[in-house]
This record gives C-alpha cells, structure tokens and sequence, in this order.
C-alpha cells in the first residue's frame, strides 16, 4: 500500500472513449453488472490491461475504498507476459461493500531513469539527460507529501546529477533506493482511470468451510420390535454433533425437517406404493402439521431446533438448513393460495418432474400468478428461520425458480443479516449456474461430482478457479442425497479416498453426506441414487463400530480438515495451479499463498499427486512449475506427505508410485528451505 494522492486528471477530449494512458478490461469482475465477490481474508488479484504509445513508460494504481470510505492506494506491477496486464494481489480484511478504480499515468521518473540509463551507456546526451533529471527530482522534492529523508536523498541526487558526467547519471538513473521512492510516490501526469466497480466481500464462511450432510430423523431412530422404526429427533440428532465436529467439519447441514404430506407419498427406492411407517421424503413438504415454518412433529419443537442450534455451536458448528420451495398436495399454501401453483386443463394442480425423474408427492410453484405475494411468503419463511440461529441455507433446484426472484431474495435477507449464505443446489447448464451465481448465490454446486479423470478435473478445476472465481464459489460435494456416481459405485474404497482428497485441497469449501465414510456404494439399479436412499427410509448406521473395526474413512476426513485448518493456501481459490505427468491417470497441481498472505510469517505451499483412476497402480514422472513458489528450476527441495509423514528430496521432475488400493494420493508440503 502507497500513501493516498489525488488521482492524475486526464485532460478531457470530446468524443473520444479512451483515455490518454488506455486502461482496459478490469477485473475481478462479475458478469451482467453484478458485484464481484471476496470473503475475508482472502487474497483478491486485482487485474486490468493498461499501455501507451511509444517506448515511454506508465504506472497504473488501484484506488480501494474500504466500507467506511477509507481510501488507500496500491501499486500494480506488469505482468511479464506480453498481454499488458498489470496486476496487485491484496488480503481483503473485512466484510461490507468494498469500491474499486484503476488509474493509469504516465511514470515521468520511469521514462526518464530509463531514457538516461541508455544514453549513458552510449555516451550521447548526458548534459541534456542531466537537466531533465535535475528538473524532475527538484520537482518531485517540492511535493508536500514527501518525507523529509526522501526530499533529503532527492536534493542530494539533485546535486549529483549537476555533474555532466555519463558514471553519474547512470547511477542515479539506477539507483534502487530512488527508484523504491518514486514507486511509492511518482510523478505522474497523463493520467486515465477506470469506472468506479464494486466488491461484495462476505464473512469468511462464505468462501472457506467443511459441510457435513444429514437426516436428523436417522440419527437416533430406532427400530421397534414389529418392524416399525421410531424417528429420531433433533434431540438424538444432536449427540451425532460431537462426531461431526470431530472430525473438522464446520457446517453441519441439515435436510428439509417441516411436516411431511401423506398424499402419493413415496415409498422405499421411491415407489408409488408406502407401506406403515414408511416416513415420506422431507421435499414433500408440508401437512396439517404445518408447512415451511414448522417442525416435523416427530422431530420436535422450536425448543428443541435452539437447543440443536445451540449444541451445533458449543461444538464449533454452523447450521445450514434445506431450503425448498415447493409444496406437498397437503401444504396449507395449497388450500390458502391455490394461484401460488400451476393448474392443469382438468382442474389438478401440476407435479414436479424432472425427467425421467417424477415427483408426484411435490407440488412446483409458480412464481407468476401472484408474484408480490409468493416472494413476501419466502422472504417470511427464511427470516424465520434466520430469527431461531439459521445463518447458513442450501437451497435445492434454484434454477427451476425465476432468477429475478433470487436476485430479489437474497438482496433483502443480505440487506437484513448480511451473514447470511445461499448455497445453490443447481446441477444445470453452465449459463444457468453462473447467472445464478451473479445474483447473489454465495456458493454453488458444480459439475465437480462427475469430473473424474485427470482431463476433465484439470480442465474444470482451472476454470472454477480462475475463469469464475470473481463471483462463483464451488462447494466440492464428494456425494450427495441424490447422487452416487458410476466412479464411486465402482471405484470401491480408493474412489472415496481419491475424491475426498481432490474435494478438501482443491477448492475452499466441500462436503460430504452422511455414510460416504462408511464406503456406501451400492447404487438403485438404473440410477446414479443409494438402494434404499435416505430420502424415502431411515438409515442405521454404526458409527464408532465401523471405526473400531477400521473400516471408516473417519480418519482420513478428520486428516484432510486438520490439513486444512494448518495450512492457508487451502483456504483461497484463486491460487491452484496445474502441472504435468507423463501418465494420463496421475492428476498434480498446487496450492501456494505468499507469506503475506498467510498470517504466518512463511509461505505455504501444497502439492498434490492424484492417482485418479481408482482401479491400478501408476508409475511415473510429475513435472512441476517450481517458480511458482519461489524456486528456480532444478534446484532441488524437501516435501513432506502429509497424509503419511514421508519426506523426500524434490526437484522439478519427480518419480512417483501411486497405488490407488494403498496410497492413491500424496498431499506434499513443500519445506521452506533455510
């Protein structure tokens, strides 16, 4: 950060659109008008292209205004590229609407350093050269903002340069200390900007976090001695907490927990047909019971969700809960505000479908036919449940909803409790998902769930980190309710282990559902769903048992959050970098935060070696961009395997073993050399 001065006005020309120091495309930018995004603490690049004519050189400045309306100025240096880009990397430190500008102007001392250092050399023009620097620094010693051993070393530079001498003037033409004063403060005039651009930072949640996915009607359900299963409750839910946290998870995130309808409720593996007891899907919401502001009854109170609430918190969790805005043929929005749905020509009320996918226990709504009324009801439900300690909602098929309407939403709960989070459940077309995104989503679903070889996650992990970043935040679920993939269904234990690893280092933010630990992997013939999925039965799972028996990836998940809690390059997005194997099934890239960044003192650097096909052992040769942290190719340093304690000697071309069926994966730190 460089003193704040007064932006260099450029000499206004009628009908022209660019500036006199042209300043182009910057960023971080989101689409269609939109805010761009940051969470606190993360290390935003900003960014924008910035030349002139001819061989005189130019500075551009970023103008940041905090949201107390501080303003602070940064210096950005060029990309060595050739693209004219000029780039800052800065930690934004706190939560609120951030304004941004780009100001380029002509570098007066540059030009001239540079002008004299060539003319020295060649003997040519030293008197002119001489005078021009005399004129320059005299007048850059009169400035009022200069502090008095910078106008001190200026006079004397000055004086110097009095001397038509080629050894003089090409030493204050390179003179680092001078130079390092007029970076900080430089003469400056022909100056252009940019429009003034907006960045909506959040609360580090947003951005950085571990979510855990359960029923909580499986958690402490009991199955009676006639068959019958007794539901958990958000009582017995909460002793499934102290495990959850456990192991590392900051989000615990909870399904639908509002009355169930009866009518065309689903059976087992989502038939037509229910047997007694069978206890519905939590999306078919709403009953006599109550619609989305209540409490299944079998789950418990308002009493007993803050008590959830508040044990989730004594054990360092958040509570994210499912927001799905939708209605079972007994929601009391189907008897009170019948226009809240879509008629069909028989006088039926139409049901979801997704095909081949259908939904008959779900009405859809329709957000047309009384538009003031349906967006007030959603802005009620959400804020009731903001008032009982929900911060945090997964919001399931946003996309099947107007955008305008999620624009409106999500405006106006950030504007009430702008700690509030929007994860969008949307698996949808690119366009969809980003503009969702745009509107306000803090954090969406991706296509991750179904990248799986190395082409694909280099490809998709490269474009959420970059191509994105400025305004869509990946959540990398391994699996969820809905879905189980051919690569977990037939990837057995090395699959797991190889997405859970990919997921916890590749991007900020990821999750799991209840039982991915347990290997659960046996799909409903013809779908990419769990047989005997959670959503229409109860689960009973052994926990402890499984772990005793070492049969659960507990530890391993408790591993990759430990990992991630010690090491801060896993908590930025923006920051992964891709390399290179000689094997189309070994995935590497890294992770690498400067040590300004860290809050560390040291830099913190991740490489990770993914053998992604779950089924062989690969042998081969990772190569690896080792400037990007700092080292010159072929030099040689330590890494150690986080995941097992093996330290080797690395260089730039490395061998590596990878047995999916034994150690699939090598999370490496690479060690500050001394």
């Amino acid at each position: 950060m460089i003193p704040a001065r007064p932006a260099v006005d450029a000499e206004p020309v009628g009908g022209t659109h660019v500036g006199r120091i042209p300043v182009f495309d910057p960023t971080p930018r989101a689409p269609h008008g939109f805010p761009a995004k940051a969470f606190a603490g993360e290390a935003v690049p900003f960014e924008v292209v910035a030349f002139r004519e001819g061989h005189d050189r130019l500075g551009v400045h970023l103008r940041l205004v905090d949201p107390d309306g501080a303003d602070t100025l940064h210096r950005l240096g060029a990309l060595d590229d050739g693209t004219d880009r000029w780039r800052t990397l800065i930690a934004i430190d706190r939560p609120g609407s951030w304004r941004y500008r780009f100001e380029s102007f002509a570098d007066d001392f540059a030009t001239w350093a540079h002008a004299a250092d060539v003319k020295a050399a060649a003997g040519v023009d030293i008197a002119v050269m001489g005078a021009l620097g005399m004129q320059l620094l005299t007048s850059a010693a009169k400035e009022k903002d200069r502090p008095a051993a910078e106008v001190r070393m200026l006079k004397a530079a000055t004086k110097r340069l009095a001397v038509a001498d080629a050894e003089v003037l090409r030493s204050v033409a390179v003179d680092e200390e001078l130079a390092g004063a007029f970076a900080a403060r430089p003469l400056a005039s022909l100056g252009s900007m940019t429009d003034w651009l907006t960045l909506r930072v959040e609360r580090r949640l947003a951005g950085v976090g571990a979510w855990y996915e359960f029923f909580p009607r499986s958690e402490g359900a009991v199955r009676r001695k006639d068959g019958t299963v007794k539901s958990g409750t958000l009582r017995t839910a909460a002793k499934r907490l102290p495990g959850v946290a456990g192991m590392g998870f900051d989000v615990v995130y909870l399904v639908p927990i509002h009355p169930i309808g009866t009518t065309n409720r689903k059976g087992r593996n989502n038939t037509l047909t229910t047997e007694p007891g069978d206890p519905g899907s939590p999306y078919a919401i709403g009953s006599a019971d109550g619609g989305h502001d209540a409490i299944h009854p079998e789950l418990g109170t308002e009493k007993d969700f803050r008590s959830f609430v508040s044990a989730a918190q004594r054990e360092g969790l958040e509570v994210a809960l499912d927001l799905a805005l939708q209605a079972s043929p007994d929601h009391p929005w189907v008897r009170e505000h019948p226009e809240w749905f879509t008629a069909l020509p028989d006088g039926t009320i139409a049901y979801a479908e997704n095909p081949p996918k259908k939904y008959q226990d779900i009405y859809p709504l329709n957000f047309d036919n009384d538009p003031a009324g349906i967006y007030a009801e959603m802005l009620r439900v959400v804020m009731h449940w903001v008032a009982l300690g929900v911060k945090i909602f997964r919001v399931d098929n946003p996309h099947t909803k107007p955008l305008q309407f999620w624009e409106w939403l999500i405006a106006e709960v950030n504007r009430r409790d702008p700690d509030v989070i929007f994860l969008s459940e949307a698996f949808t077309r690119p366009a969809v998902m980003r503009a969702l995104a745009a509107v306000g989503f803090q954090q969406s679903y991706s296509y991750f769930t179904w990248r799986n070889t190395k082409a694909e996650l280099e490809e998709f992990l490269t474009s959420v980190s970059h191509e994105t970043s400025d305004y869509m935040r990946p959540n990398l679920f391994v699996n969820t309710h809905d879905i189980l993939t051919e690569y977990l269904q037939y990837g057995g234990r090395a699959a797991y282990r190889i997405r859970a690893c990919i997921a916890a280092t590749a991007a900020p933010t990821w999750g799991v559902y209840a039982g991915y630990e347990l290997i659960e992997n046996v799909a409903r013939p013809g779908s990419e769903e769990n047989i005997d999925n959670e959503k229409y039965e109860y689960k009973f799972r052994d926990w402890q048992g499984a772990e005793d028996r070492g049969e659960s990836l507990t530890p391993l998940l408790r591993r990759l959050n430990e990992i991630r809690a010690a090491h801060p390059a896993l908590g930025q997005l923006r920051n992964f970098s891709a390399h290179w194997s000689d094997d189309d099934a070994v995935l590497v890239y890294s992770k690498h935060l400067d040590a300004a960044f860290t809050g560390t003192g040291s830099s913190d650097t991740l490489i990770i070696v993914a053998n992604v096909d779950p089924h062989s052992v690969r042998e081969t040769t990772v190569h690896l961009d080792t400037r990007i942290w700092g080292v010159e190719p072929g030099d040689d340093f330590e890494v150690e395997d986080l995941l097992t304690g093996a330290v080797w000697t690395w260089n730039d071309h490395n061998y590596v073993r990878l047995d999916a069926f034994a150690e699939p994966v090598h999370i490496l730190k690479v060690k500050e050399r001394s």
